[in-house]
C-alpha cells in the first residue's frame, strides 16, 4: 500500500484512541514528509546540466538534426548526378557527419531510452511509480498495518432521510475488482491511465471492459447497472469492431416468416423493439407463401467511392476526365485497380465537373464483402497511377460524397449502389379478403395516393415507400450490417396494381441501393453470424464469390415487400390504430422495471 495514500486516508478518520496513539501517527507522518522532501531534492533531473532551458536545447538539436540530414542529402545527389565517389567527403561534409552523429545520439538519449525501457519493463510497473515504492521499503517500519490504530467506522452527519422507494439507475452499483484492478481504476478516474490503452496494456479484453465500465459510473456518478458486461467476447470486437466497449446492448430478435422467394423458404431474423413490426412482416410471409411465392430479379451488383480532386484550371479538370472515360484507357485503369484486391472488380468510372474539381466515381464487385474499404484502396492505387501523367492534381479526399455513402442521394436512387434488387408478387383477391382483410382496390387507390403521390407531395428522395427502413434496419442489425447505411438501402418505391380483371393484386418493391456483405465487420459477431446462418448466407461463398451477399440483398427487398403489403392494408382496413395500441403499447411499470 501506498504511504503517502495512507496518510492522505488516515488524516479523514476520526481518532478514537489516546494521545501516544495521535503523536505517533504525527511522527511517522512528519517522517514521511522529511523523506519525501529529502527525495525530492536529491533527484537529479536531465535539464539540470544543460546551460539553456529544456525546450531551447530540444530545438536546437531539433534544428541541428533536420539541416545537416537536408545538408547529406542534397551533397549526396549532386555526387550521384556528377558520379563522384560517395566516400570521397569534403571537410564541410566530415563537419557535417560529425552533427549528425552528435544530435542523433543526444535525441535517441533524451527521447528514446525511456521508450525502450518503457517496452521491457515489468507489467507490475505499468501501474505503480518506482518512487513510491523506494519510500515504502525505506520509511514504512510500522509494526502494525496502516490504519490499525484509528476508528475507520463512518460517522453520523445527520440524523437518516426518511426511507424514499429505491432508484437503481441513480445509485452507482461497483463490480468485483481484484485489488490489482482497483488500483487500475483509481489511475483511470485520475485520469494518469488513458482508458483507450486498457486492452493494450492488459491483454485481457473482457477484463479492460470491466474497469472502465468501474470508471465510467465513478466518474460520471451514473449507474450501469442495467448495461450488461458478462457474456460477450470482447475479443471478437477489438481493433474492428467497437473501441472502449463498456458493455453491450440487448436488442430482442423476432423471426418472421417462413418468406417464399424464389422457390425456397427463409426465416427471417429481425432486431427490433418495435412492437408490431414482425407480426405485421410475418403477416405479409403469409399472404405470399399462400399466394404462391415471390420472386426476386438481381439488377446491379457494385459498391461505389467518388474521391474528389482539384487542378489549377477547369481546363486540366475536363483533361483528366476525358482519359478516365476513354474507353481505351480502362483496361490500363481496371488492371491497376484491381491489383488491390482477390475480389475487387473494376466495373466503371464516372466523372462530374465542378469548376476546376472533379469527382471520380468508381463503380466495383466486391464479391461477399460490403465492400467499401476494398474500392477505397483499389481508387487509391487509381490515383497513385494517375499523379504521373497529371502531376498537378491535388488529391482533395479519397470521398467527395459524390459515392455517395450513408447520406440520401439521388446518385444512388438513379445509378445504384450495391445490390439493386426488384422484387414482385402477385397476391390472390381471396388472400388479400382473408389475410389481409381489405380489397385490391382499396390497396392500388392507397399506394397511389400515399407512397406515390404522398410522397411525391413532400418532396421524397427515394421513400416512395410505406415502411421500408423499418424491416431493413431490422434485419440489417440482426445480421451485423452497418446500421448508418440503412439510409440508402432503404431507398424504394412501392408499386400496386389491379391484374387477373381487378381480382388480383400484383405487388412490387424496386430498391435500387442495397448495400449489405456476409464478410467482415459486425457479421463476424456470434449473435449475428446465427442470424446469417439462419438464412444460409453465413460467410463467403467459395464456389461463386459474391453470391451469398446477393442472395441476402434479394432477401431484404423480399421482407421489404412483406412489410409493405402487410403495413397498406392495415392502414386500408383502419387496423393500424388498433394493432399499435395492443402490440406496441407496454402496460409494465417502467420505473419498477428498471429495478429487475
Amino acid at each position: 500500500m501506498d504511504v503517502r495514500r495512507c496518510r492522505s486516508s488516515s488524516l479523514v478518520k476520526k481518532v478514537t484512541v489516546g494521545e501516544p496513539a495521535v503523536e505517533s501517527m504525527e511522527k511517522n507522518s512528519l517522517k514521511v514528509k522529511m523523506v519525501e522532501q529529502h527525495h525530492d531534492d536529491d533527484a537529479v533531473k536531465a535539464c539540470d546540466v544543460l546551460p539553456l532551458p529544456i525546450y531551447l536545447t530540444n530545438a536546437a538539436f531539433f534544428t541541428l538534426f533536420f539541416s545537416v540530414v537536408y545538408f547529406l542529402l542534397t551533397r549526396w545527389r549532386e555526387k550521384i548526378r556528377s558520379s563522384t565517389p560517395l566516400h570521397v567527403v569534403t571537410l564541410s561534409e566530415m563537419v557535417a557527419i560529425s552533427a549528425f552523429i552528435a544530435s542523433f545520439v543526444y535525441l535517441l538519449g533524451f527521447f528514446g531510452i525511456d521508450f525502450v525501457q518503457s517496452i521491457f519493463r515489468p507489467s507490475h510497473d505499468v501501474w505503480t511509480s518506482e518512487d513510491d515504492e523506494v519510500v515504502m521499503i525505506k520509511e514504512d517500519t510500522r509494526k502494525v498495518p496502516c490504519g490499525a490504530g484509528i476508528d475507520c467506522s463512518i460517522p453520523i452527519l445527520a440524523p437518516p432521510l426518511p426511507s424514499v422507494p429505491k432508484v437503481v439507475d441513480l445509485v452507482p452499483v461497483s463490480v468485483d475488482l481484484t485489488e490489482e484492478d482497483e488500483e487500475i481504476v483509481k489511475s483511470v478516474v485520475a485520469g494518469t491511465t488513458p482508458s483507450y490503452l486498457l486492452e493494450s496494456k492488459l491483454g485481457d479484453c473482457r477484463r479492460a471492459a470491466a474497469i472502465r465500465h468501474e470508471a465510467l459510473q465513478r466518474v460520471t456518478g451514473k449507474s450501469l447497472s442495467g448495461l450488461p458486461l458478462e457474456g460477450f467476447d470482447y475479443a471478437s470486437i477489438l481493433g474492428q469492431c467497437c473501441e472502449m466497449p463498456i458493455g453491450y446492448v440487448q436488442i430482442p430478435v423476432g423471426i418472421a416468416g417462413p418468406l417464399l422467394l424464389d422457390g425456397k423458404e427463409y426465416s427471417i431474423p429481425m432486431a427490433t423493439t418495435e412492437g408490431c413490426l414482425v407480426a405485421s412482416t410475418n403477416r405479409g410471409c403469409k399472404a405470399i407463401m399462400m399466394s404462391g411465392g415471390a420472386n426476386s430479379v438481381l439488377l446491379r451488383d457494385s459498391m461505389t467511392r467518388a474521391p474528389v480532386v482539384r487542378f489549377a484550371t477547369a481546363k486540366r479538370a475536363a483533361e483528366l476526365k476525358f482519359y478516365v472515360e476513354e474507353p481505351a484507357n480502362f483496361d490500363t485503369l481496371a488492371a491497376v485497380f484491381n491489383k488491390s484486391s482477390r475480389f475487387g472488380r473494376l466495373q466503371s468510372i464516372k466523372c462530374a465537373i465542378a469548376g476546376k474539381n472533379l469527382y471520380m466515381r468508381f463503380s466495383c464487385s466486391t464479391g461477399d464483402a460490403m465492400g467499401m474499404n476494398m474500392v477505397s484502396k483499389g481508387v487509391q492505387n487509381v490515383l497513385d497511377f494517375l499523379q504521373t501523367d497529371f502531376p498537378d492534381m491535388d488529391v482533395i479526399g479519397i470521398s467527395g460524397n459524390y459515392c455517395s455513402d450513408k447520406k440520401p442521394a439521388a446518385v444512388n436512387w438513379i445509378e445504384g449502389r450495391g445490390k439493386s434488387v426488384v422484387c414482385e408478387v402477385v397476391i390472390k383477391g381471396d388472400v388479400v379478403k382473408k389475410v389481409l382483410k381489405t380489397n385490391v382496390q382499396a390497396l392500388v387507390e392507397l399506394n397511389m395516393l400515399k407512397n406515390l403521390t404522398g410522397s411525391a407531395m413532400a418532396g421524397a428522395l427515394g421513400g416512395f415507400n410505406a415502411h421500408a427502413s423499418n424491416i431493413v434496419s431490422a434485419i440489417f442489425i440482426a445480421t451485423g450490417q452497418d446500421p448508418a447505411q440503412n439510409v440508402e438501402s432503404s431507398h424504394c418505391i412501392t408499386m400496386m396494381e389491379a391484374v387477373n380483371d381487378g381480382q388480383d393484386l400484383h405487388v412490387s418493391v424496386t430498391m435500387p441501393s442495397i448495400e449489405v456483405g456476409t464478410v467482415g465487420g459486425g457479421t463476424q459477431l456470434a449473435s449475428q453470424s446465427a442470424c446469417l446462418n439462419l438464412l444460409g448466407v453465413k460467410g463467403a461463398n467459395r464456389e461463386a464469390p459474391g453470391s451469398n451477399a446477393r442472395l441476402l440483398a434479394t432477401i431484404v427487398a423480399g421482407s421489404v415487400l412483406a412489410g409493405e403489403l402487410s403495413l397498406m392494408s392495415a392502414i386500408s382496413a383502419g387496423q393500424l390504430v388498433r394493432s399499435h395500441m395492443k402490440y406496441n403499447r407496454s402496460s409494465r411499470d417502467v420505473t419498477s422495471a428498471s429495478s429487475i
